[in-house]
């Protein structure tokens, strides 16, 4: 039995993937090559396990984008991509396997594998569904952005032209010439006015100057003013460590989530919480609306793109995206990634 045993630790030791053991979030026990790599890369096995917990929160939640896939549920294996060591020349690229071992007494491991051409005709699958999902969106962006360009930009424009114009073919008084060169002046003021706020829209400067809870707090704001709508911002959290696209992320949910509220909730009170714990970043976004029936909105239809082109950005940064709602009883959309703390 001594002997089985031994065998058993020396192959455990020299397997050659990265093997970690946790009962609960604590970490139990993880072979040679786990502890070499946690030791070489300065991995956190916390963090390694809250990239696990949230991935299985995602492919548990009703809000996820394979709406006919319940059968996965009852998987006990999850493959999640990985990248490690990325302040280096050549990050290094893993899956992340997580596996149920005793559920009861909620026991699971994490197993760093090498990735190969499996992970790459994965992924060229992934991509194609995921290309779908992104350039409807884009193009539905792009069509927004058409249509205000010229129903409002062109139409402001071409009445300042026709002011100019009056002003080189008419013979007016300068009372007159006053007047119209006035109205040239609001119409260019109002036009130039629109184009910021399309400029606001695309991409805040703020958020690149100030980071992510000042841009929320001007978003907030612009809210306020043009929809009368209390908005309220709420956060906790040093965003300095996060990278830029989960930043440009959580700020692109925020604006769908509110742009959603404004359109369907009929609501009167919009929350933004922003909060930092250990190993994770979360954001909330709660209205006071009508509510919706989640189920019913899972199709892949128009006013559901928003969301789903969400949930994808934020599982290509390995995070987490939750909807909860239901008639009468207001909406909540949570975002919550994995942080990597020195």
């Amino acid at each position: 039995m001594l002997e089985t045993l031994n065998w058993i630790e020396r192959y455990f030791d020299e397997v050659t993937d990265a093997v970690f053991i946790f009962k609960e979030e604590q970490l139990l026990v993880s072979n040679q090559l786990a502890k070499d790599l946690q030791e070489e890369l300065n991995i956190d096995p916390n963090y390694l396990a809250e990239i696990a917990n949230t991935s299985v929160k995602q492919k548990l939640s009703p809000s996820d984008d394979c709406f006919r896939c319940s059968i996965r549920n009852l998987m006990k294996e999850i493959s999640i991509p990985i990248t490690l060591a990325n302040d280096r020349l050549h990050p290094l690229e893993y899956f992340l396997i997580y596996h149920v071992i005793d559920a009861d007494n909620h026991i699971f491991s994490l197993t760093l594998k090498s990735r190969g051409i499996i992970e790459r005709m994965d992924q060229v699958a992934q991509q194609r569904q995921l290309n779908q999902y992104v350039n409807r969106a884009h193009e539905e962006e792009r069509k927004k952005i058409s249509e205000d360009l010229h129903d409002s930009i062109a139409q402001g424009v071409y009445s300042a032209i026709m002011g100019v114009r009056r002003l080189q073919e008419e013979t007016l008084d300068e009372a007159d010439i006053k007047a119209l060169a006035s109205i040239i002046e609001r119409q260019l003021t109002d036009t130039l006015t629109e184009v910021k706020g399309m400029a606001l829209d695309i991409r805040p400067s703020v958020l690149d100057n100030f980071g992510l809870l000042p841009a929320l707090r001007v978003l907030a704001q612009r809210t306020e003013e043009n929809s009368g709508i209390d908005v309220d911002v709420v956060g906790k959290a040093d965003t300095e460590q996060l990278s830029t696209n989960v930043q440009s992320v959580l700020y692109r949910i925020a604006q769908e989530s509110i742009h959603n509220t404004l359109k369907h909730a009929q609501a009167s009170e919009i929350s933004i919480l922003l909060v930092a714990h250990n190993h994770f970043i979360n954001l909330e976004i709660i209205d006071n609306g009508v509510g919706f029936d989640v189920p019913k909105h899972r199709q892949f239809n128009g006013r559901s793109l928003g969301l789903m082109n969400m949930n994808e950005r934020v599982k290509a940064l390995n995070g987490s995206f939750e909807i909860i709602s239901a008639p009468g009883n207001g909406t909540t959309v949570t975002a919550k990634f994995p942080v990597a703390t020195a």
